[in-house]
């Protein structure tokens, strides 16, 4: 059983990357689930639209998470409470359009559980992470809720987001991290199995400023002339992690980087 989390999406290269290539890249590495982290997704580089996710479902997307940006298109809002394969942070204040969590049955009756989260450090106010967390493992056991979970956790900081991984470790399959926009090469099995990264990285064109056009960035760190920010427009990189899960115990048997495309590459 093979699951391909894919790092936030960046704009219309990131886009176009995903829709040229997905199903060919689930055929050649045998994946049996993907989710996708778009809330960058729009042409803006800030949230996403009802068109981008169902692209998206149409090229072998299972699951659609988010984070801070997920509100920043506002049709996206009605679109929500209509779609369950899409997820906002489930320690957003409430009432909140949507939901944060979900569990999904695939071939032969297995069921994936997909939980979203956001940071409470340096991010938009939100209930206290760690708090929610315990709640929700109050209430849903791995192996008897679902055969798998995975935890998309969206965060600023790498020591937030290890806390989780550790909080985690032995309940989910798959704890990473989204936001950052730059994967970080830790990807391992935690003590009691769950496998971790602190971020996954972007689908987007890396000759940028973390998806952004680095010339427009540039002049705004300077204090230069410049306008709103934009996103480059460039060969978009795929960049994730595909997680081989046990069936037995619903842990990892390891945890793979997945590179494609554009400045990063497999090595």
């Amino acid at each position: 059983m093979k699951i391909l989390f894919l790092g936030d999406v960046v704009g219309t290269s990131g886009c176009s990357k995903i829709i040229d290539n997905l199903l060919d890249q689930i055929k050649i590495n045998k994946i049996d689930f993907v989710i996708v982290n778009a809330e960058n997704a729009d042409k803006t580089g800030v949230g996403l639209t009802k068109e981008i996710c169902n692209d998206f479902f149409d090229c072998g997307v299972n699951v659609i998470t988010t984070g801070n940006h997920v509100w920043d298109q506002k049709d996206i809002m009605n679109f929500i409470d209509k779609e369950n394969r899409l997820l906002r942070p489930k320690n957003l204040f409430e009432p909140s359009p949507g939901k944060g969590f979900e569990i999904f049955t695939i071939q032969e009756k297995i069921r994936i559980g997909v939980l979203n989260l956001m940071g409470n450090i340096f991010m938009k106010k939100s209930d206290d992470v760690f708090e929610t967390s315990r709640k929700f493992l109050d209430k849903y056991k791995l192996k008897k809720d679902y055969d798998f979970l995975i935890v998309d956790f969206h965060g600023e900081i790498t020591s937030e987001k290890n806390a989780i991984g550790h909080f985690f470790d032995g309940k989910a399959t798959l704890v990473v991290g989204t936001h950052t926009h730059i994967p970080t090469h830790d990807a391992r099995i935690l003590n009691n199995g769950t496998a971790y990264q602190t971020d996954a990285g972007m689908c987007g064109d890396y000759d940028s400023v973390i998806g952004m056009n680095k010339d427009n960035s540039l002049n705004r760190f300077m204090k230069k002339e410049s306008v709103k920010h934009y996103p480059a427009n460039g060969e978009a990189t795929l960049s994730g992690v595909i997680v081989d899960c046990n069936f037995e115990t619903g842990l990892a048997n390891s945890i793979n980087n997945y590179f494609l495309g554009g400045q990063l590459s497999n090595t």
